[in-house]
């Protein structure tokens, strides 16, 4: 008998749906990646109906819907906020209350349409709380029999940070932290006032922080006023935010403007200003300061439970440097994060949650594997639908009989120096792309980040871009003696692989900075000699491992470049036709689909005719 659990997260950002089958994780997708709505909020009704069909659950077999936090807890602490601040915050309750009391007040009622229109109208619900479903989202699906469990995002109903034990079946809350104070929060703050969209550009504000000065005294004393006047931090890593400087539990902004311009001596960037090298300090101290919260929250983690194990989850989490930092620095043996470590990964852990907590049935541990299944969890596209697709375009197109021939041609394009598009297999789960859904270049190319960057992502030529690497090769490159598949360590690149800088690179501007050569592998090395690395298993994902395998045998390097494949403000590229129409608008130079090879007519972008032609019908015209 099969028996469907259903995890949905909606309503906030990032929805999403997954599904276990007799407690199996088989399929899981966010929303956006059908809408075509970046951080897409509403009923995931798409992502649902790709689950059960995947799975090949009928409706009647799921048992339990699972939503991934409890919406009355959540009002409750509005509420409870605006009082606690009033008679201040009248033009932001004004604006929150009557989407409250119109709508997410009455979250039973959306949920039973949502549900209906899926056919799940008569399936019991179960509401975990948020927290709880970060941390069944991190523990459950581990290759760890027990560990400590570190939650860590903005806020939930209350909770902003748990500390929780996680053994069989059983997962303790041992710690918690209450908003307002909260990490997530003071993080958001500093990407709102450095200039960036807070829930979507905290990446950003991590990606900058390198390129601060660690030797200047401003970094030093932005430290000190960050831990003096923002933030009063315990041996413990718990905290209380100094809400006098912050706006965002009664306004409309993140923080106060003018106390922080007193604070650090300039206003807040606006998003098209030039980054300066204040800016890049300040965004070096707010990450330091982080670290040393993060650190000290696993200390007490490990004094609590005595595991020697850690588990992540929490849009914190997907902190890939302070990740790798805590790696490095102890006191666990080892640490496992939760890909979809934000939102959308609540969807898993309110499934899990109710399997294993509610149901009580009991957890199946295979020692050295997680239970993600490489994150490769949404949908993939069989021969005949990128054929179909193929024709509809007019593409130009070669087909290969044998992927290890489509291998060694695409190893041979990336020798080149070109950019390829490389859609295989299922769509990943998550904010990363791990090689289904990627667009790759050489890394040893040194001009191949400021390329991806202004010319096919369209994005700030300061963000750097990850390296694909063969498991078996990580310590080559990279000081790393363990797999990373899921993107979310950060880790140095060796040595002797390095150039030192010049002796007057900090007095420099950001972008002669971003270009001199760190390294043999330029395109992946950031500014500090690090890299954030994704290791590609065999057994994981065969097809990936064969192309990077063909490009080593080919160069002697076992290494590649990997970005997700979208362009900037869309989401990331789900159906054949998605691909095509991304590779076709950006200047990337082929596609790959399973065995078929695109190539641009002539080398040449779309006209406006072959715009309106192709994109009118999806009205993106």
């Amino acid at each position: 008998m099969r028996r469907g659990i259903l995890g949905i997260s909606a309503y906030y950002h990032d929805s999403a749906a997954a599904i276990l089958v007799n407690g199996e994780l088989v399929a899981a997708a966010h929303e956006e990646r059908f809408s075509r709505r970046k951080h897409d909020a509403r009923f995931p009704a798409n992502a649902v109906r790709y689950v059960l069909e995947e799975s090949g659950v009928a409706p009647s077999e799921v048992e339990c819907v699972a939503f991934y936090d409890k919406p009355w807890l959540k009002f409750e602490r509005l509420l409870e906020t605006y009082h606690a601040f009033a008679p201040a915050g009248l033009p932001s309750f004004c604006q929150a209350i009557p989407v409250w009391i119109k709508e997410k007040l009455f979250m039973r009622d959306m949920l039973a349409k949502g549900l209906d229109a899926v056919g799940l109208a008569k399936t019991r619900v179960a509401f975990p709380e948020h927290h709880l479903s970060h941390a069944a989202s991190a523990f459950f699906p581990s290759p760890f029999d027990e560990a400590a469990i570190l939650t860590v995002d903005g806020v939930g109903e209350w909770a902003t940070t748990t500390i929780c034990r996680g053994r069989g079946n059983e997962i303790s809350i041992l710690r918690q932290l209450d908003f307002p104070h909260s990490v997530g929060m003071l993080y958001s703050a500093f990407t709102y006032y450095l200039g960036f969209r807070v829930n979507s550009g905290e990446y950003k504000l991590m990606g900058l922080a390198p390129y601060g000065d660690p030797a200047s005294d401003q970094v030093g004393r932005w430290v000190d006023a960050i831990r003096s006047e923002l933030v009063d931090l315990r041996d413990d890593g718990s905290f209380v935010l100094n809400l006098d400087y912050f706006n965002y539990c009664t306004g409309l902004t993140m923080c106060r403007d003018k106390k922080w311009e007193a604070l650090f001596g300039f206003g807040p960037r606006g998003a098209d200003d030039e980054i300066l090298p204040h800016h890049m300090n300040l965004a070096l101290a707010i990450q330091q300061v982080t670290e040393q919260i993060i650190f000290q929250l696993a200390d007490t983690a490990k004094v609590l439970t005595g595991s020697e194990y850690l588990t992540l989850a929490g849009g914190v989490a997907l902190n890939c440097v302070a990740n790798g930092h805590l790696l490095r620095r102890g006191p666990f043996r080892d640490i496992w994060i939760q890909p979809a470590a934000g939102d959308a990964g609540g969807a898993v852990g309110a499934a899990l949650a109710a399997w294993h907590i509610g149901a009580a049935e009991p957890r199946r541990v295979s020692p050295g594997d997680d239970a993600m299944k490489g994150a490769y969890l949404g949908p993939a596209f069989h021969r005949d639908e990128v054929a179909r697709m193929a024709r509809r375009f007019d593409a130009v197109s070669t087909t290969f009989a044998d992927f290890d021939a489509c291998c060694d041609r695409v190893a041979a394009l990336l020798d080149e120096g070109k950019v390829v598009g490389w859609f295989q297999g299922r769509m990943e789960y998550g904010p990363r792309a791990l090689g289904n859904r990627s667009i790759i270049g050489d890394a040893r190319n040194p001009d191949m980040q400021r390329r991806m960057n202004l010319k096919i992502k369209y994005r700030e030529g300061f963000r750097p871009f990850a390296p694909s690497v063969l498991e078996e090769c990580i310590s080559e490159y990279f000081e790393l003696d363990r797999p990373t598949p899921y993107m979310l360590l950060v880790a140095p690149v060796k040595k002797n692989r390095c150039q030192p800088l010049p002796t007057d690179d900090a007095g420099k501007s950001l972008y002669d900075r971003l270009y001199f050569l760190r390294s043999d592998l330029p395109a992946i090395t950031h500014i500090d000699y690090s890299a954030r690395i994704q290791s590609v298993s065999r057994k994981t994902n065969e097809r990936y491992w064969t192309l990077i395998d063909a490009f080593r045998r080919r160069t002697g390097y076992g290494v590649i470049v990997n970005t997700s494949f979208n362009v900037r403000g869309e989401p990331i590229v789900c159906t054949p036709a998605d691909a095509y129409r991304c590779f076709m608008t950006t200047e990337m130079d082929f596609l790959v689909i399973e065995n078929v090879l695109f190539e641009k007519a002539l080398q040449r972008p779309w006209s406006d005719q072959d715009r309106k032609r192709h994109l009118g019908d999806y009205g993106l015209d």
